[in-house]
């Protein structure tokens, strides 16, 4: 991944936080992985610009990365392209540290006991009948936050963890279902810390950080997107491309006389619930581009259309 986020956006280090979402959106337009089907060098691309803008558009992050470059991925809570170390979910007055066994048992935990490598009690040595009336219990639940893009949220797939675990490097793979949404909890059973004299290992509670997209947003199941139209197709009605999520582009009909703020309906284009399986549907939110500048003809024949303009719509309001 990309060390230098403002060179992978395109900014200057004084950029402003408008400045940096602008070129997000620019950038992730550009490489988005909808936009560039079987291109691995720009589904590569479009995740360092995820990653760029995780960070410079969050102005925590953004301060961080300022302060200390790229060792600020060393600091506490998981960071974009980072390793992964497991995190006790107890946490503690600074939020969630790293997971030290013997911190949660004041210093005084016999691993060996717990582990079955010897006869001690965990809280000092005892006789093996102690041990054996130790109470057994689940091992330590852990928690972390993943990044992961709108369409794989959106329409489910794979995210794969690097994770450290007792110093070791270890690599999981998550699941993502159809249709999650930032906060979402994904349980991995069994890949927390070992059970305390034989009770189940503890579980991995992966939580969901959902990217932003270039244009789509999202309202429960259904997507929203605005689609730009001229003056004359919003008149005189017209047929549009306009993109999906999963299906391209594709031609909507814009009726005559259609003003901005209309919403036209595609269904069944949108997200799938998580239960039914059942897509929800887009709206495309039509929005006239007025021209800034006109050459001397279409000036001369907006001011005739003006002659032939109805009544003033305004006098209907007040």
């Amino acid at each position: 991944m990309a060390e230098d986020y403002y060179k992978t956006l395109g900014v200057s280090r004084e950029a402003s936080a408008d400045e940096v979402r602008k070129a997000y959106k620019k950038m992730a337009r550009k490489y988005h992985p909808d936009m560039n089907p079987d291109d691995a060098q720009a589904a590569e691309k479009f995740k360092e610009v995820q990653e760029a803008f995780d960070v410079l558009g969050d102005s925590e992050r953004r301060e961080q990365y300022d302060r200390y470059g790229t060792a600020f991925k060393s600091g506490t809570g998981p960071q974009p392209g980072q390793t992964y170390t497991w995190k006790d979910v107890s946490g503690g007055p600074g939020g969630y540290g790293d997971l030290d066994l013997g911190d949660l048992f004041g210093g005084q935990l016999d691993l060996e006991g717990i582990f079955g490598g010897g006869g001690g009690s965990p809280f000092g040595r005892g006789s093996a009948r102690t041990q054996r009336q130790q109470r057994a219990a689940k091992g330590q639940d852990h928690r972390l936050e993943i990044d992961i893009p709108f369409h794989v949220a959106a329409e489910g797939g794979e995210h794969r963890l690097e994770l450290q675990r007792d110093g070791k490097p270890e690599r999981l793979t998550v699941k993502i279902p159809a249709g999650v949404e930032t906060g979402s909890v994904i349980r991995l059973a069994g890949e927390g810390s070992p059970g305390i004299n034989g009770g189940p290992q503890g579980d991995l509670l992966v939580t969901i950080r959902v990217a932003p997209h270039p244009y789509f947003k999202r309202d429960g199941n259904d997507l929203v997107v605005e689609v730009p139209v001229t003056v004359s197709e919003a008149v005189l009605g017209a047929k549009v491309e306009v993109p999906t999520l999963t299906e391209g582009n594709v031609v909507l009909t814009v009726p005559p006389g259609s003003s901005s703020g209309k919403k036209l309906r595609l269904r069944g284009k949108g997200v799938p619930d998580r239960k039914t399986k059942i897509r929800g549907d887009q709206f495309v939110v039509l929005k006239i581009d007025v021209p800034q500048q006109l050459n001397s003809k279409a000036d001369q024949l907006m001011r005739q259309f003006a002659d032939y303009e109805q009544p003033n719509p305004r006098e209907k309001l007040w």
